[in-house]
């Protein structure tokens, strides 16, 4: 596989956003290795908060809930996915898949950090990956928080807004990251950090995973990831690990899955769960010291 690498200097400078990078290795599935990256706060024995981001932003989403975290006493731990962020960039879109994404993140959080007693915040495809990882690897996982995200299986339509976001990726002659994150949030964002979602993404060869990552989401039965995201529901409703639905009240992409799953996790039964009022898609950019807060308070609680 190819791959490209972003270079250091166009992450100088970031607003709020002065954590060290870690580096580490994994396979690349193709016989090689492809590097990436991830940023932590908080003490190193702390209760583990793994925070995964999605399409088509990266750790830098997280830059107002890592220090909230932190506090709290949580080692924070937010990777950029393979294609995103400091991490590789793979220089086809056909070097993508869900699978592959599910694999490299794996290796990251289990073969390279160890992580364990992990809580999970998963937002958009941070949770497509993430519910995998914890119906592939249960025993790995304390709690899971779900914001503006699900596990589709293509049985169920989605949105048409879902739809259009994915034609306006697969057309964009010039795909424009920062306006495509701007447009999920109810915030204007600034210059400065609609700047740094472009940060990542120097020339258009850079954006593969960015154009694949829609692509890959099952919105037919038989698409290819349908089987294993079949197969971990049908873990995840019987599943007692603690679960907190934690959306937003303003996302029209996710919004319909908050009540789907606090009906059918296990995990979630009993539970008074928050809305982040206000925000978008992209909650961590509108109110991440909110989201931060509920999970913290999660953790506390469980």
């Amino acid at each position: 596989m190819e791959t490209l690498r972003t270079p250091e200097d166009r992450f100088i400078g970031l607003p709020d956003f002065d954590f060290e990078p870690h580096y580490a290795d994994v396979p690349d599935l193709d016989g090689g290795t492809l590097r990436m990256a991830w940023v932590e706060a908080g003490p190193a024995d702390g209760p583990v908060v793994l925070l995964l981001h999605g399409e088509p932003s990266w750790s830098f989403l997280y830059r107002h809930m890592l220090p909230v975290l932190a506090a709290a006493g949580l080692r924070a731990v937010a990777p950029d996915l393979v294609g995103f962020g400091r991490s590789d960039k793979p220089g086809s879109v056909s070097d993508v898949s869900y699978a592959r994404q599910v694999e490299w993140t794996r290796s990251l959080v289990f073969d390279v950090l160890d992580l364990r007693e992990v809580t999970l915040v998963g937002q958009d495809w941070g949770g497509l990956i993430g519910l995998r990882l914890a119906a592939e690897h249960p025993s790995r996982f304390a709690r899971l928080v779900l914001a503006n995200t699900g596990l589709p299986t293509g049985d169920i339509p989605m949105p048409e807004i879902w739809h259009l976001f994915r034609e306006a990726v697969r057309t964009a002659p010039v795909l424009d990251i920062g306006r495509f994150v701007q447009s999920g949030c109810t915030t204007p964002m600034s210059d400065e950090i609609r700047a740094a979602y472009d940060a990542p993404f120097p020339a258009e060869e850079f954006k593969a995973a960015a154009r694949a990552m829609p692509e890959l989401v099952p919105t037919t039965p038989d698409d290819p990831a349908s089987e294993a995201n079949r197969a971990a529901w049908e873990i995840l409703v019987v599943s007692p690990t603690p679960m907190l639905v934690a959306f937003s009240d303003r996302d029209p992409i996710t919004g319909g899955m908050a009540p789907i799953l606090k009906s059918m996790m296990a995990g979630a039964a009993g539970r008074e769960h928050p809305t982040i009022a206000g925000a978008g898609h992209f909650l961590q950019e509108d109110a991440g010291p909110e989201l931060a807060n509920a999970v913290v308070a999660f953790v506390n609680a469980s």
